[in-house]
Order: C-alpha cells, then sequence, then structure tokens
C-alpha cells in the first residue's frame, strides 16, 4: 500500500478510536451539550422578553436571533473537551506508545480532530432540535441549509485545530481544560446576543472586527434571511486562516514532542 494508503487507514483507525471514547464516557458529551441549551433556555426564558423588545419583537424574535451565536458557543464548548483529551494522551503516555508503533505520526491528530467535529456537529443538531421545538423559525431554503452547515462545519474545523494545538501546548490535562475558555465568550462579545451597535464604541469595534461576528452574521443571513453582505467572505478567510495557522502550531509542538 502507498504512503497515503496507511496514513487514511491509521486516520480512520484514530478516529474509531476518539468516538468510542465517547461512547465509553457520555458523561462528557452530555455535559458538553447541555452547558449550551441551558444557556439557550435562560436567555429566551429569562432574558428574551426583554432582549426581544429591544430588537422590535419579543421572545419569539429573541430566540430567532440568539441560536446562530449559542451554535457557535456549543462548537467551542466540546473544543474544550477535545483540548482536555489531547492533553491527557500527552501526559498519559500513549503517544510515546504509538510512536513505537508502525503507523501515520498525523493520524493522531487526524483522530482527535474528525471525531471532535462529529461531536460538535452533532451537539449542533441537537441543539437546534431543541431550539425548534421552543420557537425557533428558520425560513432558509435547503440550499440555504447546505450552505450554513458548510459554514458551521469549517467553523468547528477551525476551532478544533486550535484546541488541539492549545491541548499539545498545555502541561496538564487542567490547564488544557482552561485554555480555550475564552473562545466560549467571543459570541457575548459579538453579535451573538445583541447587535453590535447597541454597545459602547469600544466594544463595538472589538465585537464587530472580532472573528466570530461574521461567522454568526452569516448563519443567521442563511437561516433567518437576514443580511449578509461581505460577512460570508470574512468569515470564511477567518476560519480558513485560524485553521491554518492552527494546524501548522500543532503539527509543530506534537513533532518536537
Amino acid at each position: 500500500m502507498s504512503t497515503l494508503t496507511f496514513a487514511m487507514r491509521d486516520s480512520s483507525t484514530m478516529v474509531r478510536r476518539q468516538l468510542k471514547r465517547l461512547l465509553r464516557y457520555p458523561s462528557m458529551t452530555v455535559q458538553l451539550i447541555a452547558t449550551p441549551v441551558i444557556i439557550l433556555f435562560l436567555f429566551v426564558y429569562v432574558l428574551g422578553g426583554t432582549l426581544g423588545d429591544g430588537l422590535g419583537g419579543g421572545r419569539s424574535t429573541y430566540v430567532n436571533y440568539v441560536v446562530p451565536g449559542i451554535l457557535l458557543m456549543a462548537a467551542a464548548t466540546a473544543a474544550t473537551g477535545t483540548a482536555v483529551m489531547v492533553a491527557t494522551d500527552m501526559t498519559e503516555g500513549i503517544i510515546a506508545r504509538f510512536r513505537t508503533m508502525r503507523i501515520s505520526r498525523a493520524s493522531v491528530l487526524t483522530g482527535h480532530v474528525v471525531g471532535s467535529v462529529v461531536q460538535q456537529l452533532l451537539g449542533m443538531a441537537v441543539l437546534i432540535g431543541i431550539a425548534l421545538a421552543i420557537g425557533f423559525r428558520p425560513n432558509a431554503t435547503a440550499a440555504e441549509w447546505l450552505a450554513a452547515t458548510g459554514m458551521l462545519t469549517l467553523f468547528a474545523v477551525a476551532i478544533t485545530w486550535l484546541s488541539v494545538a492549545l491541548g499539545l501546548k498545555s502541561p496538564t490535562p487542567e490547564a488544557a481544560g482552561n485554555a480555550p475558555m475564552p473562545l466560549i465568550l467571543l459570541p457575548f462579545l459579538g453579535s451573538g446576543f445583541v447587535p453590535t451597535d447597541s454597545m459602547p464604541t469600544a466594544l463595538r469595534w472589538f465585537a464587530e472586527y472580532q472573528p466570530f461576528t461574521p461567522i454568526m452574521e452569516t448563519v443567521r443571513g442563511l437561516l433567518l434571511g437576514t443580511p449578509i453582505g461581505n460577512s460570508a467572505a470574512i468569515a470564511t478567510a477567518w476560519c480558513v486562516g485560524i485553521a491554518a495557522v492552527s494546524y501548522l502550531w500543532a503539527k509543530n509542538i506534537f513533532n518536537k514532542a
């Protein structure tokens, strides 16, 4: 078999390993899904009436507005678990064991990334299902749903590679669990929960130019028909840039370890 065939075979084995870990430790998966769902309920049922009035509607208007931001928060929450699993592998000696075996070195990281992306997409699907049950009403066509899924998948790949790099860089699994935490806050500091034009000038500038805002605006526009403008191009550039830089960073750390 060719080198590429070996790499693909080994990568598929590592992906199965990650998916089996999710099945063996369901409490982590439940926790990573439950946290965004709780935040969804909190903002819709506790704050949604008041915030929805500010958008010119009510709670039903606000649930449509807030879902894209919580989808990104769900992905960032799951990526935190990925950083912990990577750091655990690095500190418990399994990576040293893998290096004594005739397997593709790249397959170890590939398994983490693909397994995490699958977990994130499943988590976002559950979140969308719950959102639909409490009043989320997208008007997207099949093509727009497909485009929104593509954007969310690209975002998941980017944030997962970043979390893998942070996990490799962290000295302990505990430190790895804290490293990606700022990513969970970015939807709050963007257009995830309120429009950016309601913010003070300095915060509005940060909110409009940080990477999560164009991604949320793109997903919101695709699902709900709001104006997208150049957000899709900016969002794609951010995702590709973060994924590329994080991949190179992770690869460099892993090869030196």
